[in-house]
């Protein structure tokens, strides 16, 4: 046999080729998006089906209005941007923040505040390690309580007043997505806020953070 009956009896390739994929960037790119849609969807499915994941942990309740209000105001005044809300399991944050961060913790955050800046501390375990006096002084100006810090002045929360008749709806719309908010708290939440300012929403809201696990 020679080298042309070789070469005549050799099978035609099939399929897909490492050329046939790297010269082709619309069907590169759509098999990327296949493999990234798979690998997501085995990683984030099964979330939906842990307890650890799905059940609010002991000691954790839904906002109040009034800290609902001060959610609110934290996300319109841009906390997030510098503050993180999740502690992660190392010796060094533990130390520093109190018990790492666990999903039960959030079931009620629509949407939680993990997040990774950290220009300032971390907020997840913040609640009850101050006074609200500290709060108030250091939202209308940190560096009254700590000189070198380079986070802005609220003074305006004071003057501002929360808009009760908004917070029902607000509650209503989280009861839709599962936070289990009762008739009876819905229809008394604008009465809870009424008079109370942007300050007093905010330190309420600050005041709540991570009391479940200590």
């Amino acid at each position: 046999m020679n080298a042309s009956d070789n070469k005549n009896s050799a099978p035609a390739a099939t399929g897909f080729t490492h050329e046939k994929v790297e010269t082709n960037n619309l069907l590169m790119i759509v098999l990327i998006l296949l493999v990234v849609a798979i690998g997501g969807l085995v990683e984030i499915v099964p979330l939906f089906f842990q307890k650890s994941t799905t059940e609010a942990v002991q000691g954790v309740k839904p906002l109040t209005p009034l800290q609902l209000a001060g959610r609110d105001v934290y996300l319109r005044e841009g906390c997030y941007n510098c503050h993180s809300q999740m502690i992660r399991p190392f010796r060094s944050e533990t130390l520093r923040y109190g018990h790492y961060s666990v999903a039960g913790e959030f079931v009620y955050d629509h949407p939680f505040q993990w997040g990774s800046k950290r220009t300032g501390p971390d907020l997840h375990r913040v609640g009850g390690r101050y006074s609200d006096e500290w709060h108030r002084i250091h939202l209308n100006n940190p560096r009254d309580l700590v000189p070198e810090s380079n986070m802005p002045a609220y003074p305006w929360l004071e003057k501002g007043l929360v808009d009760a008749g908004s917070i029902a709806t607000r509650m209503r719309a989280l009861r839709t997505v599962g936070v289990p908010y009762t008739d009876e708290e819905i229809a008394r939440a604008a009465d809870e806020v009424a008079g109370k300012t942007d300050m007093d929403a905010t330190v309420a809201y600050l005041q709540s953070l991570g009391l479940a696990l200590k």
